[in-house]
């Protein structure tokens, strides 16, 4: 769609530019990234960019405001940090005055969740068109008629180049990831880190789901040949895309589901695969995708001259990844989702020789393992982790998980009888 003139109706109390790019094409977004200086192509066609010093997601600057709706429902503590009311409502105020300030942000109303009865309308307002083409890549694209009066559950404005201010805003520092679920609203700045929109939207599922009955996991989902599924639980890094990616059976999705009586499906329409040392060889389904245009490839080192592709070279990140549409993986599912899991796997990041390479677990000890969800986070998936460290990631997502571990639990246990 081309651009369209937007006004206080995209968000309650936002003021934009004269202009806002609205629901832009995939070649309209790489265009105006290549035109801002955003990125450049590579030699194949991705579009390669860099995201600075976060790399990885700012977990300790992530924020809930603890409100009526919030304060007995959400599970707080180290991982679920609360926000005053006050300090959200000045960050909402400065940050609603950095958004009027830009000249054309651009605009994408999608869904989060491939089941319309399970699923949450999106309307996300990035500062950059990379960002935009991210997000659009790893949600869920509307039709052409699901456009026609869109209307938002949710709003995401995500603004790197904005600065929090600790005292005013309660933030940690001057990056910051704050999420009201009252006002339904989320603000992220301070990162060009695009993951951590994905992840706001993951988190709105998993704290709506629950209620619901449906169970939201951090996992990747596929079919076998004789129509069974598997899920693959596990943190960032531990193989979920990999092994979800598998040419001879059918991939629902490589990172967030949600198990209903009837199905699993995919919240995203998109993968979010790590790069490092990636190899035709090894992951050839993977690799494919790095040469295709729609691709965002962050912090890929890239040669200037010749264009080409150093995946090998962790001078930028040992987390550099790859977004890419979930159909440019040959043999995945038309609907984004499968018959409820004959198969449970949880994927544990072993770095310290605790468990057994493989175990097959009985339903007692698979919840033990999903709440202790023993793993080491692997290095660059977030701010300042730089070796393996061992780790306790309840229901292996604790990072994404509002409620308490044991909805999340039962819901497993409900799933596994």
């Amino acid at each position: 769609m081309i651009d369209s003139n937007l006004d206080a109706t995209v968000v309650p109390g936002v003021k934009l530019g004269k202009t806002a790019h609205n629901n832009l094409s995939t070649a309209a977004l790489i265009e105006e990234a290549i035109r801002n200086g955003e990125g450049r192509l590579g030699r194949h066609g991705a579009l390669v960019v860099e995201t600075g010093r976060h790399t990885g997601r700012s977990a300790r600057d992530k924020f809930i405001v603890c409100d009526a709706e919030t304060e007995n429902t959400v599970w707080w503590g180290k991982v679920n940090v609360p926000m005053a009311p006050a300090h959200f409502a000045a960050l909402k105020e400065d940050f609603f005055e950095a958004l009027g300030e830009k000249a054309t942000p651009y605009v994408a109303d999608l869904f989060g969740g491939s089941l319309p009865e399970h699923r949450v309308r999106v309307r996300v307002i990035t500062e950059l068109a990379w960002h935009n083409l991210f997000i659009r890549t790893l949600l869920v694209r509307p039709t052409s008629a699901e456009l026609e009066g869109f209307a938002p559950e949710y709003t995401i404005i995500d603004l790197p180049s904005f600065r929090a201010d600790p005292v005013r805003h309660g933030s940690r520092g001057r990056t910051v990831v704050a999420v009201n679920l009252t006002e339904k609203l989320i603000l992220i700045g301070g990162t060009k880190y695009a993951g951590e929109m994905k992840k706001s939207v993951f988190g709105i599922l998993n704290y709506l789901l629950p209620v619901k009955g449906v169970m939201p996991m951090h996992c990747s989902a596929n079919i076998g040949s004789d129509g069974r599924t598997a899920v693959f639980f596990g943190l960032s890094g531990t193989g979920k895309t990999t092994l979800s990616a598998d040419a001879s059976r059918t991939l629902i999705g490589d990172d967030e589901h949600g198990w209903s009586d009837t199905a699993v499906f995919n919240f995203e329409g998109g993968c979010y695969a790590k790069m490092i040392r990636l190899s035709p060889e090894a992951e050839p389904e993977i690799y494919a995708t790095s040469r295709m245009f729609g691709t965002v490839l962050e912090n890929v080192v890239m040669n200037p001259d010749t264009r080409e592709l150093d995946f090998d070279d962790a001078s930028l990140a040992e987390n550099s990844r790859g977004a890419y549409p979930i159909e440019f993986i040959p043999n995945t599912s038309a609907a984004n989702l499968g018959p409820v899991p004959s198969t449970v796997v949880m994927l544990t990041a072993d770095a310290f020789g605790v468990l057994p390479p493989i175990a097959r677990l009985t339903p007692d000890q698979a919840m033990y393992h999903f709440l202790s969800g023993y793993t080491a986070k692997v290095a660059g998936t977030e701010i300042g982790v730089t070796e393996p460290e061992a780790t306790f990631s309840t229901c292996f997502g604790a990072p994404f998980m509002p409620r308490h571990p044991s909805v999340y639990g039962n819901l497993l246990k409900e799933r596994i009888a």
